[in-house]
């Protein structure tokens, strides 16, 4: 009898064991990006070239609170006249969980002017918790917030959208992204508005039309104020943007690309 009962605590711990190890979530279409992917991007108002920015993922593998992760830097800069007036350097890193697709550690490092800015917020996904260490104006703060369930960042969020499954949404379908950013939580919803070709840098591309809806603030005019198109193939990377800002119109589009998963589904 002790013989069973010490064989059922085992087979108990066992499978406690297993659970404990996967308290995550698990995404299983993550083959929408590859690491090595290199992204660059031209925003111009116009005939104006305005910035530049590039979306990077590393070839390695990091760790973050024992989990395996990738890493993505978002680099963004102010080119030609726009940098006379409005110097901006910004670098964005979110080290994003292999499996779960969310993030264990986002760093933004933000230069505009005399602005600067440099923080680092600590999920801690199974307590639902972000702890916020920044530096602004040359004074240092630390504090913690409670988080929803799988909390994007901003540079995650991109990605989890990326494993979804586009093709089989119809035209005013939503789907919700969680997040955390800076100080305070958010629901993203986002909208299917269906299929286009878009003519970009690098040709034409079959892609889908999504447009996040936008709370009020103080940039965007009105919630509708976003578009972007991500691409109709196993990628489904954004190969433009519109936004529609109070002080005008900008467009963002890819120029170039590198260590996609897939070709892009070209509209000759």
């Amino acid at each position: 009898m002790a013989k069973k009962y010490i064989l059922l605590l085992g087979i108990t711990l066992f499978c406690m064991s297993f659970i404990q190890k996967n308290e995550y979530r698990s995404v299983h279409d993550t083959g929408a990006f590859s690491r090595g992917e290199k992204l660059t991007y031209l925003a111009h108002y116009g005939f104006i070239n305005a910035g530049r920015a590039t979306v990077k993922m590393d070839k390695n593998i990091y760790y973050r609170q024992g989990r395996p992760c990738y890493k993505v830097d978002v680099d963004g800069w102010t080119v030609g006249m726009f940098a006379w007036g409005v110097k901006v350097k910004d670098k964005w890193r979110s080290y994003i969980d292999t499996s779960a697709v969310i993030p264990h550690e986002f760093y933004r490092n933000i230069s505009e002017n005399k602005y600067k800015l440099t923080e680092t917020t600590y999920f801690n996904q199974k307590a639902k918790k972000a702890r916020v260490k920044q530096t602004k104006k040359g004074k240092k703060s630390e504090k913690l917030f409670t988080v929803p369930q799988y909390a994007q960042d901003l540079v995650s969020g991109y990605y989890y959208l990326r494993t979804l499954d586009f093709s089989s949404m119809k035209k005013g379908d939503k789907v919700t992204v969680k997040g955390f950013f800076e100080d305070e939580s958010f629901d993203l919803e986002v909208e299917f508005l269906g299929r286009e070709t878009v003519k970009t840098k690098v040709g034409k591309i079959k892609a889908f039309k999504m447009r996040p809806i936008m709370p009020d603030n103080e940039m965007f005019d009105g919630e509708d104020a976003i578009e972007f198109w991500v691409s109709d193939d196993e990628n489904k990377v954004p190969v433009k943007i519109k936004a529609g800002l109070f002080v005008g119109a900008v467009e963002v589009e890819l120029t170039s690309y590198s260590g996609l998963k897939a070709e892009f589904n070209w509209d000759k």
